[in-house]
């Protein structure tokens, strides 16, 4: 009896163990909060508790987040206290500006190390990069999951909406400043890149021999829809402009672009923010 005890104690560890290492990882431009929203019906106090809820349900272990300011970020972790994040402000490195926020779960996730750093020529401080029209930040974390020991490292950045160059280059740094932070360890890059999967920048990222689109490498698909809608519901297009990258030390399970909405308080039909959440389930190579 106590041999068969044991067998199943070590069967149910065993278990855990492989689940814990399956990490539901996500990218979401949060939309930042402005009062042009308020008057077409999309404020952030009405798209705050559908945005939580989307995180909650879904269970999202990880999640890349963009354009959030510091109060929509503090927000979310008032009513997600399971969550914490890293990150700054892009326009002073405090707390101004977007952030390029990474939110994880506190009890599945220790935190080693974080930084940030610049898209631009001088990626060390807050400044316009190439032909930028607006300061852009990358946000990395160097996390180790609590059950197995495994670390790995997540980076988070939003490229310019504007700037070829900008996105070419900073795509270029992205992919330097990984192979000098991350080193051989598993990585992976979540983000707003404003350039669909046929762009020269994304291009560069899938092929550069380091990252892969979880999109490529996913056997199930959910995707009936790209990644921006406007705060359209009627928004049709192919266009993936948000990607989560991932180096050759994961699997891809599933991958899916969730097009949650819900109704406000008159009956009309609405969207948590003007992208669409991307989440792929991963897990560590054998």
């Amino acid at each position: 009896m106590k041999t068969k005890f044991l067998l199943l104690l070590c069967i149910l560890n065993c278990s855990y163990i492989v689940n814990a290492q399956r990490i539901t990882v996500a990218t979401y431009n949060i939309r930042n909060e402005n009062s042009d929203d308020i008057k077409n019906g999309n404020g952030w106090q009405q798209r705050l508790p559908e945005i939580c809820n989307l995180i909650k349900y879904h269970n999202l272990d990880i999640i890349g987040t963009q354009e959030g300011l510091h109060n929509q970020l503090e927000n979310i972790k008032e009513q997600l206290p399971e969550l914490d994040y890293i990150g700054v402000g892009r326009d002073d490195g405090k707390k101004a500006g977007e952030y390029s926020a990474i939110f994880y779960k506190k009890n599945k996730y220790k935190l080693l190390n974080s930084g940030n750093f610049w898209l631009a020529n001088n990626s060390s401080k807050p400044n316009l990069g190439w032909d930028a029209v607006c300061i852009r930040i990358c946000t990395w974390g160097k996390f180790k999951e609590q059950a197995s020991g495994k670390v790995f490292y997540l980076f988070n950045l939003h490229t310019d909406h504007v700037g070829i160059k900008a996105r070419k280059e900073g795509t270029k740094l992205v992919l330097e400043k990984i192979k000098k932070i991350a080193g051989k360890k598993p990585a992976i890059l979540t983000g707003d890149f404003n350039v669909d999967q046929n762009n020269e920048s994304y291009v560069f990222l899938d092929t550069s021999g380091l990252l892969r689109d979880s999109y490529e490498l996913s056997p199930v698909k959910y995707a009936n829809n790209g990644t921006f809608n406007a705060f359209d519901l009627t928004r049709k297009t192919d266009e993936r402009i948000d990607h989560i990258f991932l180096t050759k030390d994961f699997n891809v399970i599933r991958y899916a672009i969730l097009n949650d909405n819900y109704w406000d308080t008159n009956s009309v039909p609405r969207l948590p923010s003007d992208h669409y959440p991307v989440v792929t389930q991963i897990e560590f190579t054998k």
